[in-house]
């Protein structure tokens, strides 16, 4: 899939502008692999976007993507298709379900649901090939994280726990 110049000159154009708010450091090499994920339509591992910025750079380590990928995805710059950047995970449970993954502490359980198990298959999917299986992932925070996010906001600071 080819992605059209003037989007691609848009995400570059927005990548600089996160990256100046974030005060994080705007590098040649952190430009040259944003720019290949950003004109690529094949959504490319690290390992092609290694192979493919290197041509240029020829002394970019494959640990430099796959470090600046994961800066980029924790800048909401980019997203991540699968597993959870931490492990991989295996599911020995082969029935129809979907998954939970909390984005916080990467807990992933489990969940049924006949809604999402008939679920239509979009008309646009056809164009890139059959589809044989239909799976969800839900992304958020699980209740624990929940739970320890809202205690720790109303714990009070050092200053308003200080009396004289």
């Amino acid at each position: 899939m080819t992605i059209d110049q003037k989007v691609i000159e848009q995400r570059i154009e927005h990548f600089k502008q996160v990256c100046l708010n974030a005060r994080v450091k705007l590098t040649r090499q952190r430009l040259d692999i944003f720019r290949e994920v950003a004109r690529s339509g094949d959504h490319p591992d690290a390992e092609t976007v290694w192979k493919s910025v290197r041509k240029q750079a020829p002394n970019l380590s494959l640990d430099t993507v796959y470090r600046t990928l994961w800066l980029l995805n924790d800048l909401g710059l980019i997203k991540t298709l699968g597993s959870h950047h931490e492990r991989t995970r295996f599911d020995a449970n082969l029935s129809r379900h979907h998954h939970f993954i909390c984005t916080s502490c990467g807990l992933t359980k489990d969940f049924y649901s006949e809604t999402f198990n008939n679920l239509p298959v979009p008309d646009d999917l056809s164009s890139v090939g059959a589809v044989e299986t239909l799976q969800v992932e839900a992304h958020g925070i699980c209740s624990k994280c929940s739970a320890l996010n809202r205690q720790h906001k109303q714990k009070p600071s050092v200053k308003e726990d200080y009396h004289e």
